[in-house]
């Protein structure tokens, strides 16, 4: 018997009362196995609709520990699709044969807390078009967006935005470099009942957030002419999401989620209204999570703005904690 076995069955009782709620608010995807925390480190097992994607980081599947996933979970009635994801940049490895290949790259609708979304378990990308681990998130700015203009930064295929327009926002301005990810991010407006449809900008975050907050970008810095990018209008949101990735280096600044979190902080919160809401993410588990609000209060404070209240945001049961910790901070600051 595989080793794996015991430890599918542990996640598998962990989730029984989270599973039943998801499944009664219409939602069909969900994390079965989290690796790194439930015995295999760089195993993970998700279910997205009708698919059930397994996913390897460090090192690729033995056929006995596939055999026993595949086994584990056939009375859900999904289709596997295995992406080895071993090799560098986590770029996937693993040939498929044709049949199965075809399945993977049917384009199917996922339902999270009744949201629709686009999802395709190989595509031209890497990683899956909504990040599970988000829902909470998700489920947050939905909750709380009714009425208020909300701009979603790095917002990848839009689940924030779209979540955010479900829950009654009077205007969403989704901002990513990627057409590849806004294309699935208007995609996914389409095909849900929405009273407000949001808005899709092209750009580097760092010359969008710059003129929204007022700063503004200049077309030559140093002497070097700066690649082209959409002007926008100086304009303040009610509540501003910002998940960005943990490192990416451009033309015209550096994300740096470890180093330098500030550089996109504070453009961020001058484009946030007095009285407003900023949404902040950072994936990196080495980050102390009480180290960075500390350093985003004094962030906000240089920028003369005032933290009036603090509320962190954790991950769902899916997504159980190491020692209390969870690589995702989610914090959500009024100001």
């Amino acid at each position: 018997m595989s080793t794996l076995l015991p430890l599918l069955q542990a996640a598998d009782a962990h989730r029984t009362a989270l599973l039943a709620q998801l499944h009664d608010e219409n939602t069909n995807a969900y994390r079965l196995f989290h690796g790194s925390v439930e015995g295999r480190d760089g195993l993970t097992i998700d279910r997205y609709g009708d698919v059930l994607l397994i996913q390897t980081f460090h090192s690729g599947l033995s056929h006995e520990d596939y055999d026993a996933i595949i086994a584990h979970y056939a009375p859900l009635g999904l289709h596997p699709v295995y992406n080895d994801r071993s090799g560098s940049n986590s770029r996937v490895r693993n040939i498929l044969p044709e049949a199965e290949l075809v399945l993977a790259q049917q384009p199917r609708i996922i339902s999270e807390t009744g949201v629709n979304y686009h999802f395709e378990a190989r595509h031209d990308g890497q990683d899956p078009w909504l990040f599970l681990d988000l829902r909470a998130g998700r489920r947050k700015v939905q909750a709380i967006a009714a009425g208020k203009s909300v701009l979603n930064l790095f917002a990848y295929t839009g689940g924030v935005g779209v979540a955010a327009a479900k829950g009654g926002a009077s205007f969403v301005l989704n901002v990513d470099f990627a057409d590849s990810s806004l294309r699935v991010a208007r995609a996914n407006a389409k095909i849900n009942d929405l009273a407000t449809r949001p808005r899709c900008v092209q750009s580097d975050c760092f010359p969008a957030i710059r003129q929204l907050s007022g700063i503004g970008q200049a077309k030559m810095v140093r002497g070097k002419k700066m690649p082209p990018f959409p002007a926008l209008e100086a304009r303040q949101f009610d509540l501003v999401f910002i998940d960005p990735p943990r490192y990416a280096k451009s033309p015209f600044g550096v994300v740096d989620l470890v180093n330098d979190y500030p550089a996109l902080f504070k453009p961020a919160l001058l484009a946030t209204a007095e009285g407003g809401m900023i949404f902040c993410c950072n994936n990196v588990a080495q980050v102390d999570a009480d180290a960075w609000l500390e350093q985003l209060k004094r962030s906000a404070e240089k920028a003369g703005r005032t933290v009036r209240d603090v509320e962190w945001i954790t991950p769902e049961a899916d997504f159980p904690s190491f020692d209390g910790k969870h690589p995702l901070k989610m914090v959500l600051l009024h100001v």
